[in-house]
């Protein structure tokens, strides 16, 4: 492939990690991972709630990796809380799960400004053989889409498996009783399976530039090499 097409295809491939980095750093500081509603279960119980009824008991909730709101209903109209995850609900979340996907996001962030570093170096520099070259592109390329794999594998198994939605929402509440009514997925959950998405096209545009993956190599330059060291 000539140079010029080369340094395109770079140009891109930095273009939209530097993109992600910044996508996954506003998602991180973003409420909108979770948004869902809840129902007021004791109130519903009390005056035996149903059909429009019901409506009056269901209050709504979103929620991020730092804060959130909720809005609860009881029949007495919305009350709406602030909550922070730090330190509030250490307690009552899977604290070990949150904090990875905290990490695992930091991590993503820098491994995409640094392959968008590097894309952009192979793009106008001199590339090594080395982390500077198409090894070091597959390497940064590589972790930053596993970690956002793992980030929407944690974070969808502490939303769904551990039900955080229902114990935010029955976070200080004595006499009443919530449960989920519906949850989905907020926006920037999805900003974070985008980046992943991102960063695999990017290993793609390297190979479509010419590179061949790291693992790969020809035998036939092996063997030429092996006769030439004979000569010697």
């Amino acid at each position: 492939m000539p140079a010029q097409h080369k340094k395109l295809l770079f140009c891109t491939a930095g273009v939209l990690s530097f993109a992600c980095a910044l996508g996954t750093a506003a998602a991180v500081g973003s409420q909108l991972w979770v948004r869902g509603t809840i129902l007021c279960t004791t109130g519903a119980l009390l005056v035996n709630a149903s059909g429009p009824e019901l409506h009056k008991f269901i209050g709504d909730i979103q929620y991020g990796l730092f804060s959130g709101q909720r809005v609860r209903q009881c029949g007495l109209g919305g009350r709406p809380f602030q909550f922070s995850f730090f330190p509030d609900l250490l307690k009552i979340i899977p604290a070990s799960i949150h904090v990875s996907v905290i990490l695992f996001c930091t991590v993503l962030i820098v491994f995409a400004l640094v392959g968008a570093g590097f894309f952009m170096f192979n793009a106008f520099g001199s590339p090594y053989e080395t982390l500077h070259g198409p090894v070091g592109l597959y390497l940064w390329s590589f972790i930053a889409c596993s970690c956002g794999c793992l980030i929407m594998i944690l974070f969808s198994s502490e939303v769904k498996i551990h039900h955080l939605s229902e114990k935010i929402a029955n976070f200080k509440e004595g006499s009443f009783t919530f449960k989920t009514h519906s949850e989905q997925f907020a926006n920037s959950f999805w900003t974070i399976l985008v980046c992943s998405l991102v960063h695999f096209l990017n290993a793609l545009l390297i190979r479509f530039a010419g590179f061949e993956f790291p693992f790969s190599k020809s035998k036939d330059s092996g063997t030429i090499t092996g006769a030439v060291d004979l000569m010697y």
